[in-house]
């Protein structure tokens, strides 16, 4: 039975961290190419043998201690509506291992393979209605799942919320409960993006950005940001606030919001050593720091000392329950300023109904993201538009095998912030 074992893998975790850090120094100066010349790339229409079963990590049910499990397992099969995708690369972290063990209060189906659609991989079957995946296609999985004959209510986040109503659990648990922490996904075929391979990861001196299978990674976690700015509609030149910017999903939204044209973005959060490091990836000027003080009018003065701001994207996590920055930037929004509002705290607006109205202010609740957001992260990230990698200050902490898990969990305890991108490579 695999637990979550802090303490003994103590050891173990540190001298794996220590060798993928020897990794991503050599890695540095040239990405690895390996998966760029991998035999599928040299016929995408090559049919290929595949193996009657894969191994796959399995949650029998969510609880305090996650009885999570190493299998062995069918390959799904493919069906009309998807494709089957060869797991390269998923996304760890400890948000997720916080659902597995009910901290968040979401639900899920039962008997589940673990893993969501933060994943990246390679078509290896596609459905018998695809067109325009063919075979060793290098794709995106992405996590929002919806209905296709009721897309409006019946939604779930792959893996990690079944959507909280009867219908969309009973539509998961059918359909779609099985995640990415196995060597192979069956996705739906809405739910996959293709990649241009050879501008994405060819070296840069070829033509190439230069990224890794855990650097696109980011792309996933950059959309459901993205879903935000587009909901409350970022125009280039703007002054924008996010908050907090201190974590993953903060800081894809300020990496997000400088690729679509924000002209200064302030970034909110209590620890300074990450937003200075935060600040110091962009020209001079172009991003802001303000600590949360805890005092709502004084913060209001500093995020609006350096002009009228024009929105705000709120991305806070139930643990920032009580903090006055919510406050603070629904005040310092201008006069018709637009406020998204894309986190899970679980209490009221401390914002009055008279300040909304007297300020014609648009408060928008954003829910993930639109189907043509995926494909537009996509490009953004192809044409360089948007940042991936080191430049973005996003490092790789570690990479991981399934049944590395619990060293996985271990190391992603201890990288909660914003740059930090732990990997499972089946």
């Amino acid at each position: 039975m695999m637990g979550y074992k802090r303490k003994v893998l103590e050891t173990v975790v540190a001298s794996k961290v220590r060798q993928v850090s020897l990794t991503n120094k050599q890695e540095s100066g040239h990405t690895r190419q390996d998966f760029v010349t991998h035999t599928y790339k040299q016929n995408h229409n090559t049919k290929m043998s595949l193996p009657t079963h894969m191994r796959a990590l399995h949650l029998p049910t969510i609880s305090p201690d996650p009885q999570i499990t190493l299998r062995t397992v069918p390959v799904p099969t493919v069906v009309p509506g998807s494709v089957l995708i060869r797991v390269l690369a998923a996304q760890v972290s400890q948000k997720v291992y916080d659902i597995y063990s009910g901290k968040v209060g979401f639900t899920l189906a039962p008997d589940m393979i673990i893993g969501g659609g933060y994943a990246i991989g390679r078509v290896v079957q596609p459905g018998p209605d695809t067109t325009s995946l063919p075979v060793g296609k290098l794709v995106m999985i992405q996590s929002f799942l919806r209905a296709r004959d009721n897309p409006d209510e019946i939604q779930a986040v792959w893996g990690t919320f079944d959507g909280g109503v009867p219908a969309s659990r009973e539509w998961i648990e059918k359909n779609w409960k099985n995640g990415s922490y196995a060597e192979y996904i069956l996705a739906p075929l809405e739910n996959v993006e293709p990649l241009d391979e050879e501008r994405l990861c060819k070296p840069k001196g070829d033509g190439g950005l230069g990224y890794s299978v855990e650097n696109l990674l980011q792309l996933p976690v950059q959309l459901v940001v993205l879903g935000g700015w587009k909901g409350i509609g970022l125009r280039a030149g703007e002054r924008v606030i996010v908050a907090p910017a201190t974590g993953q999903f903060g800081g894809a939204a300020v990496e997000v919001a400088v690729a679509m044209g924000a002209g200064q973005v302030i970034v909110m959060g209590r620890n300074m050593e990450i937003l200075k490091r935060i600040q110091g990836l962009y020209p001079r000027g172009k991003i802001q720091i303000v600590p949360m003080s805890g005092d709502e009018d004084g913060d209001v003065q500093k995020l609006t000392s350096w002009g009228p701001v024009d929105a705000y994207l709120d991305i806070s996590p139930a643990a920032a329950t009580g903090s006055t920055h919510v406050g603070s930037c629904f005040k310092a929004l201008r006069n018709y300023g637009r406020a998204s509002l894309m986190g899970v705290l679980p209490e009221g607006l401390s914002v009055t109904y008279a300040m909304i109205v007297w300020k014609s202010l648009t408060v928008k609740g954003q829910y993930m993201y639109d189907r043509a957001d995926a494909q537009q992260i996509v490009k953004m990230a192809e044409s360089g538009v948007l940042r991936l990698g080191p430049e973005t200050g996003v490092e790789v902490v570690g990479r991981f095998k399934l049944d590395e898990i619990d060293e996985a969990w271990a190391v992603a305890s201890k990288n909660t912030q914003f740059g930090k991108l732990i990997a499972l490579t089946p």
